[in-house]
């Protein structure tokens, strides 16, 4: 995978507002009580780390190499054992069954294949394992139509990031999970086109 140099060393201070106004906090309410064995799936820069307080081991996987290099540089945030591998969402390197917990944050919008990637979340999951997404997702009306417009210039600069991703719906139409708790909401101005987003906790059937 090409490495999006530029883009991972804006990333972290281009968040740091919105990780200060709410993200942070939403990343607490849905990683903290996450136990045993929690894959984070495009795991960024490491920002879920200092949040999966009650893992006993955490597997992150990245596959863009500039990204890989600063989350390694995280791994002293967790309180658990992690390890970093490289590998792509619709393709994971693992045994069915094997995590208690995955996580998704900011992660479906890039995705070649949404549902590939998902398939391969609840492959890897024990049955009644814990499946947690905190994304933005595709507007409605006007907004929908700008996301649209806008996606093809977004991709290039934002490293593949598709504004105007239903990751939403992408979930409701697969039967192997089922959703516990959906929550959308839109903290971030009118103009920014990845709003609103989806703070989603669903199991495995």
């Amino acid at each position: 995978m090409r490495a999006h140099r530029l883009f991972a060393a804006c990333y972290d201070r281009m968040n740091d507002a919105a990780e200060r106004r709410f993200l942070g906090r939403r990343r607490h309410d849905l990683l903290h009580g996450l136990t045993g064995t929690v894959l984070d799936v495009g795991a960024g820069t490491g920002a879920n780390f200092q949040h999966l307080r009650a893992a006993e081991r955490i597997v992150a996987t990245e596959p863009d190499p500039a990204m890989r290099k600063r989350l390694e540089r995280r791994t002293g945030e967790a309180a658990a054992p992690v390890e970093i591998r490289d590998a792509p969402a619709e393709s994971l390197p693992f045994p069915d069954g094997s995590f208690d917990a995955v996580v998704f944050t900011l992660v479906l919008c890039t995705v070649a294949d949404p549902d590939a990637a998902l398939a391969e979340a609840r492959r890897v999951l024990r049955r009644d394992g814990t499946l947690v997404l905190l994304e933005h997702v595709r507007g409605d009306e006007r907004l929908a139509r700008v996301q649209d417009r806008i996606t093809p210039l977004w991709k290039r600069v934002g490293a593949g990031c598709h504004p105007n991703r239903d990751s939403l719906a992408t979930l409701r139409r697969r039967d192997e999970f089922t959703l516990d708790s959906v929550e959308e909401f839109a903290e971030l101005p009118r103009w920014v086109p990845a709003s609103p987003m989806i703070q989603v906790t669903a199991h495995a059937r």
